[in-house]
């Protein structure tokens, strides 16, 4: 508490954010997660448009070398199968979108590593979209 013209005044409370609760603060409260192969994707279709001006943006290229380096889905088909297999999840988007950067092998893993996953979503389920994200990212074409 601080004092301020003769009056107690209540610090406000900080928000607290915590991702393995889903906690993650009024920003996100409505926001649609992407996936990294998502924002390459829209980025990379910017990056055309934007080529020939030379003033291009040093965070906007060093966001794009980044997507390029960490994207799991090389092609929108890959992408658009990927987000069918977790659309019908009990999953929020926040979850869907780690589930989909990170891709996990195994079902421990990504509960450990996503752990608002918690109880949402049974082991087996969850082992079944792993492998078959996994093997969409193999064949990927």
């Amino acid at each position: 508490m601080r004092m301020s013209k003769n009056k107690l005044v209540r610090p406000q409370a900080e928000e607290t954010l915590d991702a393995a609760r889903l906690e993650l603060g009024a920003d996100f409260q409505d926001a649609e997660c992407l996936l990294i192969s998502e924002v390459k994707v829209l980025l990379e279709a910017q990056y055309d448009s934007k080529k020939e001006d030379k003033s291009m943006d040093e965070v906007y290229s060093k966001t794009l070398e980044y997507v390029q380096k960490f994207s799991r889905y090389t092609n929108r088909d890959t992408i658009k199968e990927v987000r069918a297999l977790l659309k019908p999840t009990e999953l929020e988007p926040f979850e869907c979108a780690q589930l989909g950067n990170l891709c996990c092998s195994e079902y421990e893993e990504a509960k450990s590593l996503v752990p608002s996953i918690g109880n949402k979503i049974r082991d087996d389920d969850l082992d079944s979209l792993l492998k078959q994200m996994d093997s969409l990212k193999k064949y990927q074409g």
